[in-house]
């Protein structure tokens, strides 16, 4: 035999609880309130928001929690995060919301982000203040850095875009190319090369949408277009993001590597960095090196032709300053 519950009993229930009673302690929401202060954030916005006049303003720091509630919880929407904060104690613990309090509504981001945040650096700002709180706790390790990049669609729709031709951008490192080789045929008093001085501008046509211009197309699998954003990020090895940038999805990793590296050497004391083969140029690797940093790229085979010679066949002689052809006995071996 079992006993019938009471269904009706429990819910007229009356009791004496605290928010935090409601709350189980080993909850993570506990770990970010404890160890994060988001009090900074109102230093942040107070040039955002104009005078004491009027009716008061939301909570910035709520404001700014709710869609980092959105994304720690996975929730598809504002609307279903407004939801969920209307039934859940720790996301009313978390927000400084009491169970008498009216959850905003949720439309509130949405206009105070068009209104506010729109077009400022908040967020970066915000990202990298609580990052720098991290690593005053000795839990960032900026000495070896992950290098990767992710393309994510954009909310754009495929069909609807304009062909435009523009100007195909240079390289971060042709100019820089061009002097060392004018120096290095001056140096052997040899004549300039025409096609290193000529300053056309090469165009190319590219699709344009009229939904999202900043995006790219990109190719996604075997067959699909997107408009999508190629998004540079730096880790550390335990998993911390140290820097981002966003380029347009149609734009090669080795394209907009500069951008993430310019960031990454403002903040960081970087001694190593770790890219996959996307990243593997002579370029990226002479930057580096440059730079003090040891590049690590992954072992790829030399490309060719199989009966062809290769570049290791080849020996360097310094005194002549060039490249002297393998013994004859060696080159026949590939040719006949």
């Amino acid at each position: 035999m079992f006993k019938k519950g009471n269904k009706d009993l429990p819910r007229n229930q009356y009791g004496f609880y605290t928010l935090e009673d409601l709350v189980p302690q080993d909850h993570y929401l506990r770990d970010i309130d404890k160890y994060i202060d988001f009090d900074f954030i109102y230093d942040l916005v107070t040039p955002l928001y104009g005078s004491d006049t009027g009716r008061p303003g939301l909570d910035p720091v709520l404001l700014i929690k709710l869609p980092l509630l959105q994304y720690l919880e996975g929730i598809r929407s504002m609307r279903q995060t407004i939801k969920q904060i209307q039934v859940n104690t720790a996301y009313r613990w978390f927000l400084g919301l009491s169970l008498e309090d009216e959850v905003p509504h949720f439309s509130t981001f949405g206009k105070n982000y068009s209104r506010r945040f729109k077009d400022t650096e908040l967020f970066e700002q915000i990202f990298y203040a609580i990052l720098e709180q991290a690593r005053r706790a000795e839990l960032v390790d900026e000495a070896v850095v992950f290098i990767d990049g992710t393309h994510i669609k954009a909310h754009a729709n495929s069909h609807k875009y304009e062909n435009q031709e523009v100007a195909n951008e240079a390289l971060f490192y042709a100019d820089k190319l061009k002097l060392e080789v004018r120096e290095e045929r001056e140096r052997h008093e040899k004549k300039p090369l025409e096609s290193l001085e000529q300053n056309g501008t090469e165009l190319k046509n590219i699709k344009v949408s009229k939904t999202d211009p900043e995006a790219g197309w990109f190719r996604k699998g075997e067959h699909k277009h997107v408009f999508a954003y190629n998004a540079q990020v730096g880790c550390d090895k335990n998993g911390w993001i140290l820097a981002f940038t966003a380029h347009p999805g149609n734009e090669h990793d080795s394209r907009v590597f500069k951008s993430l590296f310019d960031v990454l050497q403002a903040k960081y004391q970087i001694e190593m960095m770790v890219m996959d083969a996307g990243y593997k140029t002579p370029a990226l690797a002479h930057l580096l090196i440059t730079e003090g940093i040891t590049p690590v790229f992954p072992y790829s085979r030399p490309k060719g032709k199989k009966a062809g010679l290769r570049k290791q066949d080849f020996e360097y002689d310094r005194e002549f300053d060039g490249y002297t052809c393998p013994p004859r006995s060696v080159a026949k071996l590939f040719y006949n």
